[in-house]
Protein backbone atom coordinates (compact mmCIF):
# COMPACT_ATOMS: atom_id res chain seq x y z
CA UNK A 1 0.00 0.00 0.00
CA UNK A 2 1.13 3.33 -0.95
CA UNK A 3 1.00 6.03 0.99
CA UNK A 4 -0.35 9.54 -0.09
CA UNK A 5 1.79 12.02 1.09
CA UNK A 6 4.68 9.54 -0.67
CA UNK A 7 3.16 8.85 -3.71
CA UNK A 8 2.09 12.88 -4.25
CA UNK A 9 5.72 13.75 -3.84
CA UNK A 10 7.09 11.62 -6.48
CA UNK A 11 4.28 12.02 -8.56
CA UNK A 12 2.75 15.57 -8.15
CA UNK A 13 0.76 15.60 -11.23
CA UNK A 14 -0.18 12.09 -10.19
CA UNK A 15 -3.85 12.51 -9.50
CA UNK A 16 -4.10 13.59 -13.25
CA UNK A 17 -3.93 9.77 -14.00
CA UNK A 18 -7.03 8.92 -11.55
CA UNK A 19 -8.97 11.24 -13.45
CA UNK A 20 -7.95 10.21 -17.00
CA UNK A 21 -11.70 9.82 -18.14
CA UNK A 22 -12.41 13.76 -17.35
CA UNK A 23 -9.10 14.68 -19.70
CA UNK A 24 -10.28 15.36 -23.40
CA UNK A 25 -7.75 13.80 -25.84
CA UNK A 26 -6.96 15.82 -28.80
CA UNK A 27 -8.84 13.76 -31.24
CA UNK A 28 -11.86 14.44 -29.38
CA UNK A 29 -11.27 17.77 -28.53
CA UNK A 30 -11.01 18.53 -32.77
CA UNK A 31 -14.35 15.90 -33.18
CA UNK A 32 -16.20 18.46 -30.97
CA UNK A 33 -14.48 21.71 -32.37
CA UNK A 34 -15.79 20.15 -35.95
CA UNK A 35 -19.26 19.44 -34.77
CA UNK A 36 -19.79 22.59 -33.07
CA UNK A 37 -18.38 24.46 -36.24
CA UNK A 38 -20.70 21.91 -38.28
CA UNK A 39 -24.14 22.68 -36.52
CA UNK A 40 -23.05 26.63 -36.58
CA UNK A 41 -22.19 26.87 -40.23
CA UNK A 42 -25.79 24.91 -40.86
CA UNK A 43 -27.44 27.67 -39.64
CA UNK A 44 -25.18 30.89 -41.19
CA UNK A 45 -23.19 29.59 -43.81
CA UNK A 46 -20.77 31.90 -44.18
CA UNK A 47 -16.93 31.21 -44.49
CA UNK A 48 -15.94 34.56 -42.71
CA UNK A 49 -18.06 34.03 -39.74
CA UNK A 50 -17.26 30.49 -39.46
CA UNK A 51 -13.51 31.46 -39.57
CA UNK A 52 -14.10 33.94 -36.95
CA UNK A 53 -16.22 31.91 -34.87
CA UNK A 54 -13.15 28.93 -35.20
CA UNK A 55 -10.54 31.53 -34.19
CA UNK A 56 -12.55 32.36 -31.13
CA UNK A 57 -12.05 28.42 -30.08
CA UNK A 58 -8.00 29.55 -29.97
CA UNK A 59 -6.34 27.72 -32.86
CA UNK A 60 -4.15 28.63 -35.39
CA UNK A 61 -4.84 30.51 -38.69
CA UNK A 62 -3.95 27.22 -40.32
CA UNK A 63 -5.97 24.77 -38.38
CA UNK A 64 -8.98 27.06 -38.54
CA UNK A 65 -8.37 26.71 -42.43
CA UNK A 66 -8.73 23.39 -42.01
CA UNK A 67 -11.49 23.03 -39.87
CA UNK A 68 -13.58 24.88 -42.33
CA UNK A 69 -12.47 23.40 -45.67
CA UNK A 70 -13.71 19.79 -43.33
CA UNK A 71 -16.60 21.47 -42.35
CA UNK A 72 -17.53 22.88 -46.05
CA UNK A 73 -16.99 19.43 -47.50
CA UNK A 74 -18.97 17.67 -44.51
CA UNK A 75 -22.03 20.29 -44.90
CA UNK A 76 -22.32 19.30 -48.85
CA UNK A 77 -22.29 15.59 -47.51
CA UNK A 78 -25.02 16.40 -45.35
CA UNK A 79 -27.27 18.47 -47.34
CA UNK A 80 -27.20 16.08 -49.94
CA UNK A 81 -28.62 12.95 -48.09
Amino acid sequence: MIQWNYWLFYYPLGFLVLEKSKIMKSDERRFHRLNYLLKYYLTNPTENDLYLRAKQMGISDSTAKDYIRTVIIQAQKTYLQ
